[in-house]
């Protein structure tokens, strides 16, 4: 099995591409969607309050995500912090979830926003990033309910996309009509499926 790191910045579609993916045959793996499942977890939330207080969470128990959002985005080391917790908690998982479908598949593709930004590239076997253009992106996010100046705030903390373009093994333009995405989706995926086959041969 292949195992593909999926990235791109804020607002760029990259649950979209990956979905596409998934029509196609693919595993897909949404790291976000762990997260989101780690935070309701009681170990997880303890030592988040330990870096961020009370006053980030909600009477009932549960995690402010308005609140840490505002937060992370404002202060590096917060940030960092959460990070630090999450992500290997993520990443074992993610290795969890692919030791039990390894024989059923040949791709295995894994969506990770902070790929390069954190040096887990090199956990993957192939790269592809998903990319607009940055007054795209912004349009998106404020469709999404998240205001210019905010999506501008969550754009710079992360590595520019030009610099992820460079990194990645292949890249998928997702600022044109969904049909042409879906093209380039299904390309990549037939070259992906071809070496999980055959090797780079």
């Amino acid at each position: 099995m292949l195992l593909i790191g999926l990235t791109g910045n804020y607002g760029m579609g990259k649950s979209s591409v990956l979905s596409m993916f998934k029509k196609f045959g693919a595993y897909t793996l949404d790291a976000d969607e762990i997260v989101r499942e780690l935070l309701k977890k009681s170990y997880v939330k303890k030592k988040i309050k330990q870096i961020f207080g009370n006053d980030f969470f909600c009477a009932d128990g549960r995690i402010n995500k308005k609140k840490i959002a505002d937060a992370i985005f404002s202060d590096n080391t917060l940030r960092t912090g959460l990070e630090n917790i999450l992500h290997p908690l993520v990443f074992k998982k993610i290795f969890s979830i692919i030791k039990t479908v390894k024989k059923k598949y040949r791709l295995a593709i894994i969506e990770v926003p902070l790929l390069f930004e954190r040096n887990y590239s090199n956990i993957f076997d192939k790269t592809i990033t998903v990319f607009t253009t940055k007054k795209e992106a912004i349009k998106r996010l404020e469709k999404k309910g998240i205001n210019k100046k905010d999506a501008i705030i969550r754009l710079k903390t992360q590595l520019p996309v030009k610099e992820k373009i460079k990194k990645s093994d292949f890249t998928i333009n997702n600022s044109r009509t969904p049909e042409l995405t879906m093209k380039a989706v299904e390309k990549i995926y037939k070259k992906l499926l071809k070496e999980a086959t055959y090797g780079n041969n």
